[in-house]
This record gives structure tokens, sequence and C-alpha cells, in this order.
């Protein structure tokens, strides 16, 4: 397979996720401003946080000349400078897919090319939040049918390795980031650093949708290291780091053959790095201090994994990756 159809079944793959792990940000927190009882619904304080999980607080403030919960809505929906928008991954996610079509199935790209052209005249005015949440579905419910596509219709192949190694290494990465982010605010506030108010890891569960399954495994305790062993090491969560991180071993071998060559020998050696620190004693060992920067290399390693794996393959990292 020539590397630039596997540069777009990449990024097609990885935009799927993103655009759907996006949305599924903004209405978690969209539907927890509108359940707040007083106006602390609407504090900057919390849309910062997202707005740095789904794209960068700087380049908002750049686009942006005040703070509301319109432009932040735009800025991660719709905005065409934001390349991390849930609109922006859909134009990629449909323009990778047009470029593979004679590799996907037919529905893959169907899926994909409807939503575009229906989100490319979408006008929603200022404030009208329930055409926000309907958009916001459209979306999940695409990305959810376009992964039941690619699991009932594609050959195990190399096309279908790359689709797959792609969705799971965006899917640690967010995790990653949405536990960074959450552990910074976490650590700036006293009150809540010290575990005594579980607000920003309950936060992380839900918008990991992870809620009730920790609480089936945890009842009925919100304890940050409870919470951060359960989404970084647990094995069956499917949206936890070591869950993503060996479908991407598992992935990798099936498309090397099970073997280790000149040219991937870096990718397995970064994936062993990282897979070292899946220790849950090792976790539950840090001090409030401390799990920021263990969070921090992570995400640097968890990045570094996808940088060795473009140059592996010879894909492009294109400059919208945030």
């Amino acid at each position: 397979m020539l590397s630039r159809v596997a540069d777009s079944l990449y990024w097609m793959s990885r935009n799927i996720e993103r655009a759907e792990n996006n949305a599924r940000v903004l209405g978690v927190q969209l539907i927890q401003m509108l359940e707040a009882s007083s106006e602390d619904s609407l504090a900057k304080y919390d849309w910062e946080a997202v707005i740095e999980i789904c794209g960068s607080l700087y380049e908002f403030n750049q686009l942006y000349d005040h703070f509301s919960i319109n432009n932040v809505i735009d800025y991660l929906a719709f905005s065409e400078d934001n390349g991390s928008s849930i609109l922006s991954c859909i134009k990629f996610a449909r323009e990778n897919a047009r470029v593979t079509r004679d590799i996907i199935p037919t529905d893959l790209f169907e899926v994909w090319n409807d939503l575009y052209l229906e989100s490319s005249n979408i006008y929603i005015p200022a404030g009208s939040l329930r055409e926000v949440h309907h958009f916001i579905k459209r979306v999940k419910i695409a990305s959810l049918t376009s992964q039941g596509v690619i699991e009932s219709s594609m050959s195990r192949g190399v096309p279908y390795r790359f689709i797959k190694i792609a969705k799971w290494l965006e899917r640690a990465e967010k995790t990653t980031r949405i536990l960074n982010v959450l552990s910074e605010k976490s650590s700036q506030d006293a009150e809540r650093a010290d575990g005594t108010n579980y607000y920003y890891w309950r936060s992380a569960l839900q918008l990991l949708n992870g809620y009730d399954e920790y609480l089936k495994k945890y009842p009925p305790r919100m304890y940050e290291k409870d919470v951060l062993t359960f989404l970084v090491t647990d094995y069956a969560f499917p949206r936890s780091i070591q869950y993503c991180m060996d479908h991407v071993r598992e992935a990798i071998i099936a498309l090397e053959g099970g073997r280790v060559s000149h040219y991937s020998w870096r990718m397995y050696a970064a994936l062993d790095r990282l897979m070292d620190d899946f220790d849950e004693m090792k976790l539950k060992s840090l001090d409030v201090h401390q799990i920021s920067s263990y969070l921090d290399e992570f995400q640097d390693r968890c990045n570094d994994i996808s940088e060795v794996f473009s140059q592996t393959y010879y894909l492009i990292e294109p400059s919208h990756v945030p």
C-alpha cells in the first residue's frame, strides 16, 4: 500500500475519533451547564479546561475579543480557524475518506460525506443550545455508525490495521489530555486538591463516558487515585490508556506479522517505555503534586508514539494536529 494511501486512512480514522471525542466533551459540558443551579455554571474557569482539552486557550484568545459561551461553542464546534473543531474534523475525515474510496467500504464514505454536506450548510443562531445538542448527537451517531461499518465490512488487512492504530492512538491521547488538564486545574485549587472535593475527577469520568463503569468497580468511592487507576491502567475499560495502547500494540504486531525489523524497532521501544508506566502501585504511591508531573510525562510519551509511528510509515504530520 502506498504511504499516501496509508496516510489518508490514518488521518481519516484519527479525525473520526477526534470528532466524536470533542463532541462528547462539549455535550457533557453543556449538560452540566444546563443542570447547574447557579450562575457558576457559566464560570470561565470550567470552560477554559474544555477549551484546553479540545483545542488551545491561546488560540481561542487570539481569535475572539471576549469570552462568552457562544464564542466557546463556535470555537469548539464550528470554527474553521480551529483545526480540531468538530466541523474541521468532519471536513478532514470526509476528504481523506474521498481519497481512499477504492480502499474503504462505500458506506463509510457515505456516512461522512452526508454529514459533511449537512454540516456545511448548518446555521445555528447564537444561544440555540437545542440545535447545538442536535449537531453533537449527529456527530456521535456518525462516528459510531462508521465504527460499525469498519468492523462489519472490512477485511483484516493492512488498511484495517492503519485505521485501528489511528483510532486507539487518538483515543489514548485524548484520555491523557483530559487527565492532564483536569489534574492541573485540581492542583491549582487547594481545597479540591486535597481529595475532599471530587469535582474534577468526576468530570474526567463523565468526559470519558466512564462514570457508570467506574461506580460499578469502586462503589461508592470517588478518590482521585482510584479514578486515575481506572482511566490509566484498567485493562477492560475501552477508554483507559492501558486498553487503548494494548490494542495499538496488537494492531502493530499484526501489521508487522509479529516481527521487529530495522525500521520498526523504535516504535516497539517507544511502546515498551510507555507500557512500563502502567503500574497501579506506582500510581497510588504518588502524592498530589507528583500526579501532574507524571501525567505530563505520560502525555509526552503518548505523543512520541504517534510521531514515531508516522515516521516509521512515512506519514505526514499535519499542522492542524494539536
